[in-house]
């Protein structure tokens, strides 16, 4: 019993000093300096979180950019291929016209008929998938960011002066890009 009362009295005589202030393992502090130490750790964390935000919404930003990025390179990935494939085709689409001309000179009405129908869905199957007949026609003013002049010939009146005398090939728009400039001949 009497290792009992030693350890009573051991527990009892710290908690006597705890109680009075004989801290005899830390230091006293005044309260002012806790403070201080409170308000400079608050500091150090308001910059913490701070930082780790402007971290977080830079990310963010990043990853938003990426999206739109490669959101972009997939649109002009499908429209170049199609950009390539109108463009391989456009020669064909010309042969049409060409033998359709032909065709209109024979006798043969129901072969002519035939390939105007094979013609037209053609031209349409295009249409839809974004090709346009880029639209020149004789006595329209000549602009070179939009034609491709091959020829020049003498005007015949000064109103015909910078003017497009004939058109030699159509031109074609996919979307609102010019795939192939008109071929024209102008008159000065």
């Amino acid at each position: 019993k009497s290792d009992k009362s030693d350890d009573t009295t051991y527990d009892k005589d710290f908690l006597e000093d705890q109680v009075k202030g004989n801290n005899d393992f830390e230091e006293e502090q005044d309260p002012e300096s806790w403070e201080d130490t409170e308000q400079g750790e608050t500091e150090v964390l308001k910059d913490q979180i701070n930082k780790e935000k402007d971290n977080f919404l830079r990310l963010f930003a990043e990853f938003e950019n990426y999206k739109k990025r490669t959101s972009k390179e997939r649109i002009e990935l499908y429209s170049t291929a199609n950009k390539e494939l109108m463009t391989a085709l456009i020669p064909v689409l010309d042969d049409f016209e060409r033998g359709l001309k032909e065709l209109e000179k024979s006798s043969d009405h129901a072969l002519y008929e035939g390939m105007k129908l094979i013609y037209n869905k053609f031209k349409n199957t295009l249409s839809q998938k974004g090709l346009k007949e880029f639209e020149v026609k004789p006595g329209d003013t000549f602009d070179a960011d939009h034609h491709e002049a091959i020829s020049q010939i003498p005007a015949g009146s000064e109103e015909m002066k910078g003017r497009i005398y004939d058109v030699v090939e159509k031109g074609y728009k996919l979307g609102d890009t010019i795939i192939r400039f008109p071929k024209v001949v102008t008159s000065n």
